[in-house]
């Protein structure tokens, strides 16, 4: 076996579920999950007739690249929604269709990695599990930075030294991030391309949650800022994005990654090898997902609706901030022990939330998740209200 399989951390559900082993909540109470990312709002009915005509395709193989009128429809999009100019966005050459961004991120990490000693893959801490694992399984070493109040919750790109940027092959950046719902701004993407120039890494910018904002100005993307700056090539730099958290079908595994044409050709040879084509239901289905925004709105004025909801509720005893995007609340908790509070309040409410120590590493710096717990706000409004009043008072039960 891969002895690289030995680095691998347990997933977070997987230590979460253990953590609830033997609890028996009360039975009076009905679960309220807040721990998982999985959008809980009906998919549009539209994306699903369109998967239902398109059954015939799975009579066929599909082919890594994807058809060309879904290409074509990501392009669009890009084009709408980042200003890309259409001329320039080639969709042969820029953009590749993904069976969902943790695919795709996994990956992309196994092609862009050169296996040699010193390899490193930065990312921000707390993260998505997968920039790690993917990391470990290609050779390189993880490089975690911390996001804390401290620094604004986005990594400090100042605070690593030159000879880590040096041995960086590849930094993930998250925006909005998953946990803290912090997007990063064109001067920080900025400053990141300027690094990859200097020392030679790819930049893999994870932007799922970009639809889900809590602004009035969506989040920069990062091929945005390229555009911006007359980098029409997108050099060293690769978006991700994904159907599921925007048009809330996390099970049609449905991305793509867009941007730099001479690491896309590889990594396309690399996925005909692999094996993860879309399939073409899937593919069909999804065009009409990209090219509809009205979908998307809506979508977003629901996660803005819960925030109103449960803000008020849970500010008098937690210090909640209104995130700029994403789903999440990353909240900390009284005392300080984030997997004491989140056993207790699956032991008396009946509420499953995250530790954030699941979700992070520590560092020489510290462990920026511990003593936080994230909770996800992708049940109803209604259960939401009814969560945010039970751990209300779970709070209240235990002041002082």
């Amino acid at each position: 076996m891969n002895p690289d399989l030995d680095k691998l951390h347990p997933y977070p559900f997987e230590r979460l579920a253990s953590l609830k082993a033997g609890i028996t909540p009360p039975d009076h109470l009905s679960h309220i999950a807040l721990s998982i990312g999985e959008p809980k709002h009906e998919p549009p009915a539209f994306v699903v007739q369109a998967l239902k005509d398109h059954l015939d395709g799975l009579a066929a193989y599909p082919m890594a690249p994807g058809i060309p009128a879904l290409r074509a429809a990501i392009a669009r999009w890009l084009c709408r929604r980042f200003n890309l100019a259409a001329e320039r966005l080639d969709i042969e050459r820029h953009i590749l269709p993904l069976t969902g961004t943790r695919e795709g991120l996994f990956a992309l990490t196994q092609a862009v990695v050169e296996d040699k000693p010193g390899a490193a893959v930065m990312m921000p801490n707390p993260f998505y599990q997968i920039y790690e694992g993917a990391a470990l399984l290609a050779g390189a070493e993880p490089i975690y930075l911390n996001t804390t109040a401290e620094n604004d919750y986005l990594p400090d790109l100042d605070a690593v030294g030159a000879e880590d940027w040096d041995r960086c092959q590849l930094l993930f950046l998250c925006s909005p991030g998953n946990p803290t719902g912090r997007v990063m701004g064109e001067d920080y993407l900025r400053k990141a391309i300027e690094l990859a120039d200097r020392h030679d890494f790819v930049i893999v910018s994870d932007e799922c949650y970009s639809e889900i904002y809590l602004t009035k100005t969506p989040p920069p993307g990062l091929l945005e800022v390229c555009e911006s700056i007359g980098r029409h090539d997108f050099r060293r730099c690769l978006v991700m994005h994904s159907l599921s958290k925007r048009s809330n079908v996390p099970g049609l595994r449905s991305g793509f990654v867009a941007g730099d044409a001479d690491i896309i050709k590889p990594f396309r040879l690399y996925r005909t090898y692999h094996g993860c084509a879309m399939p073409l239901p899937a593919q069909h289905a999804s065009i009409p997902a990209w090219d509809d925004d009205a979908h998307v709105e809506d979508n977003r004025a629901a996660y803005r609706a819960k925030f109103d909801a449960v803000l008020p509720i849970l500010e008098p005893v937690l210090p909640c901030v209104r995130p700029e995007g994403g789903f999440y609340l990353w909240v900390k908790v009284p005392g300080g022990d984030d997997e004491a509070f989140a056993r207790d309040l699956f032991a008396e409410q009946h509420i499953t939330a995250l530790p954030g120590t699941y979700l992070s590493r520590d560092t020489a710096q510290g462990n920026p998740g511990k003593g936080h717990v994230r909770i996800s706000l992708v049940a109803t409004v209604d259960e939401c209200t009814e969560a945010a009043h039970r751990i209300r008072a779970f709070l209240e039960k235990h002041k002082g």
